[in-house]
């Protein structure tokens, strides 16, 4: 009986050290997958930024080449190269003095497309800047929607929350679209979270009753912590709104939208 004892314990001390090794080698596969994953998610991040990088490099370079004299007629965007490369590119947003300078893409077939495809149809975990098909293409709707990841090296619409900042949303205020015949000239006048609702189809804005009213009522109103609005801008019912919206901090059921308004159009 004693010896079947230690023969028991003996192999209990095998088993034991078997299940320590499985365990230990799930454990160093599991390792190795992580590190894979957080490889590959960074490699994609820095395939898109490089790919946004080499498109603000081609247009800046297309900037500087315009006279002054004709810069309020000439676009310094080469809208005939990018939409070569994809058609569905149809304008470009720029901030000065931030890094949101990007083209903008709409998909006609597919809304969410360009959540994790760049601007260059890629697979991309940065997406791309781009509009819903319920807008249109001429920014002419009372509210024209942009999306953007809230990228963590900053990129995409992530510096839209440098706008929590009182200093910062004073001194940003500019914005630009550029599209193949018209430059698009805003003011931001608002910043603040908000919550997932679809802004188009919630007020109804793309119907011939949509009560600008009420949503410019609540843009105004506005008293969400850290909420910016300039209650001087001139907006109005008849305003023409461009709303720039992310994702938020506080979880999947909000968002945060930077909006403004339209100063000039120049064709």
């Amino acid at each position: 009986m004693q010896e079947t004892g230690k023969e028991n314990a003996k192999q209990d001390r095998k088993n034991n050290k078997k299940k320590w090794m499985i365990i230990a080698v799930c454990a160093f596969a599991a390792a190795i997958l992580l590190i894979g994953f957080i490889a590959g998610t960074w490699w994609m991040e820095k395939k898109a930024e490089q790919e946004y990088l080499a498109m603000q490099e081609k247009n800046a370079e297309k900037r500087q080449k315009v006279p002054e004299e004709e810069k309020k007629i000439d676009i310094p965007v080469d809208f005939d190269s990018l939409q070569k490369e994809n058609p569905d590119i149809y304008a470009w947003i720029t901030i000065p003095d931030t890094v949101i300078d990007y083209p903008i893409v709409q998909s006609s077939e597919d809304n969410a497309y360009y959540l994790n495809h760049s601007a260059e149809k890629t697979d991309s975990v940065s997406g791309a800047i781009y509009s819903e098909n319920y807008n249109k293409k001429n920014f002419d709707d009372p509210i024209t929607l942009l999306y953007g990841h809230n990228m963590k090296d900053g990129s995409m619409f992530a510096g839209l929350h440098k706008y929590e900042e009182d200093t910062y949303f004073n001194d940003h205020k500019d914005l630009v679209i550029y599209t193949p015949d018209a430059i698009l000239k805003y003011k931001i006048f608002a910043a603040y979270r908000t919550d997932d609702r679809h802004i188009l189809l919630y007020y109804n804005l793309g119907a011939e009753d949509y009560n600008r009213q009420a949503y410019l009522n609540d843009i105004l109103n506005q008293r969400t912590m850290g909420a910016m609005l300039d209650q001087s801008a001139p907006v109005s019912t008849e305003s023409k709104i461009l709303t720039l919206s992310t994702c938020d901090r506080a979880g999947d059921a909000y968002r945060y939208v930077v909006q403004a308004y339209l100063v000039e159009k120049m064709e």
